[in-house]
């Protein structure tokens, strides 16, 4: 690989991935990495698709092998966003961490 970015090697895209004026699809830029089970990664692709958000996941380093032989990644997966809705993107994550926190102290 080049060093460059291209949809090869991805979790396939999540939502419907904005185009430019030019006809070539924006720059995705990096969200987060997600660490933990699938089920973790797929929720939260799944919430940004429903408040409107694409996303593309990407196993970074040598996680593609973890996940054919052990079943996951243990390098996690980093998610990346249009660039036009990074901001968005980042409140929906830390809304959704705000009210996870919430619950959790509310439950002591």
């Amino acid at each position: 690989m080049n060093g460059e970015w291209s949809f090869k090697y991805t979790s396939g895209i999540v939502g419907a991935w904005p185009v430019g004026p030019d006809g070539q699809p924006e720059e995705p830029v990096f969200l987060e990495r997600i660490f933990g089970n699938e089920t973790e990664l797929v929720m939260t692709r799944n919430m940004l698709w429903a408040c409107g958000v694409p996303s593309v996941g990407r196993y970074p380093s040598d996680g593609v092998l973890g996940k054919v032989i052990l079943g996951q990644s243990g390098f996690g997966m980093d998610i990346f966003v249009p660039k036009s809705t990074l901001e968005d993107a980042k409140n929906i994550i830390s809304a959704t961490n705000n009210d996870i926190f919430n619950e959790e102290e509310q439950e002591k």
